[in-house]
């Protein structure tokens, strides 16, 4: 006799941009995964960020979307021939279930395009969605708690959809490491994701000079990667008269993720790389000042979030507003020292040896 397949559940996620979203939604799916027999996915994403949804096994295909491109010339000839092409991708087969993750109007819009009953599409009600009116697109609404971070979030609307407890499963985003080939270099290594969009998310630059020293003193190597040419002087002068400190060449995301893997320790501020990392499970150290890690900070089960407690903080906002009050630049930072970082990293190393000599 042999033995029944089981019978795939076919799901459309719609979870398009940003890189953190992108990532706070792979517990998400980690647990739908574990709970839900046959689940395949094909994801809805913009296209910048293509290659992650590939990353989980649940995810069959991916399905990039360009709004971000699109929407700068929307009528042009060729924008609306990429439009149309998208348009049969989304509708190419029947799905079990349209899930819209993002409950925002750009993603309601996508999930009206699919064509199938309404009653097969679900997402974040009118009181739970950042744009309420999205809730519009959908026959199934969820109601989801605000004021929680956006990963767990995400885990009750998937577990409220797809009809488990996610408090009951390990949280993991589900990614394997190994499949990445560790980059070509000898010895442990700390990376330092030092680079972010507001002057106010910078840690000092000396700090980071001062962290390095520190990390080559214990005989680690540290690696400095960059994305553009602000990023890449900085780089350079972290690194300056450091032996043992090294600039990356430039890389794309996912050669920059093999680095990331096999890194021994990450350091980073309020960037999306620091998600990756959070996603890969390695010991981290995730600095924020001027922004609030408690919605949608770097979470992990091997990520330490150090939040500036300075009266100010977090204060939203791209311009110091008390600047000259401390010695560093912005103020709010003094009391996130490259000793305290390096404390912490060892701690989740488990190298209280060396601390206890220090």
């Amino acid at each position: 006799m042999v033995a029944s397949e089981t019978p795939s559940f076919k799901v459309l996620l719609i979870k398009t941009s940003s890189l953190g979203d992108v990532f706070h939604t792979l517990p998400a799916l980690e647990d739908a995964w574990r709970s839900v027999p046959g689940l395949t996915v094909d994801w809805v994403v913009e296209e910048g960020f293509a290659a992650i949804p590939a990353w989980h096994p649940a995810v069959r295909k991916v399905i990039p979307v360009a709004w971000r491109r699109w929407r700068k010339q929307l009528f042009s000839a060729k924008h609306r021939a990429e439009i149309a092409e998208f348009r049969q991708q989304l509708n190419g087969e029947q799905y079990d279930l349209v899930l819209d993750a993002q409950g925002l109007l750009k993603s309601a819009m996508i999930t009206s395009l699919v064509k199938t009953d309404k009653q097969r599409k679900a997402g974040l009600d009118k009181h739970s969605a950042r744009e309420s009116l999205a809730a519009l697109a959908y026959g199934q609404k969820y109601p989801v708690a605000k004021g929680r971070h956006a990963i767990h979030r995400l885990r009750d609307l998937f577990g409220k959809v797809f009809d488990y407890q996610c408090e009951e499963l390990e949280f993991s985003y589900g990614v394997d490491r190994s499949r990445w080939q560790r980059p070509n270099i000898e010895g442990n290594y700390w990376l330092f994701l030092h680079g972010t969009t507001w002057v106010t998310k910078l840690w000092p630059e000396s700090y980071w000079k001062t962290l390095a020293q520190q990390a080559v003193d214990q005989g680690r190597k540290v690696v400095l990667p960059w994305g553009n040419d602000e990023e890449h002087e900085r780089a350079i002068r972290i690194a300056e008269g450091i032996e043992g400190a090294d600039v990356l060449p430039k890389m794309g995301l996912n050669e920059l993720t093999a680095w990331l893997a096999y890194a021994e320790a990450i350091v980073g501020v309020d960037t999306g790389l620091c998600h990756v990392a959070a996603a890969l499970e390695v010991p981290a150290v995730a600095i924020y000042g001027s922004t609030d890690s408690s919605l949608t900070g770097a979470l992990g089960p091997e990520m330490e979030v150090l939040a500036s407690e300075y009266h100010c903080a977090p204060c939203l906002s791209r311009k110091c507003l008390n600047p000259g009050e401390g010695e560093v630049e912005p103020p709010c930072y003094q009391e996130i020292s490259p000793a305290r970082v390096c404390e912490q990293l060892l701690t989740r190393l488990g190298r209280t040896d060396v601390i206890a000599a220090n």
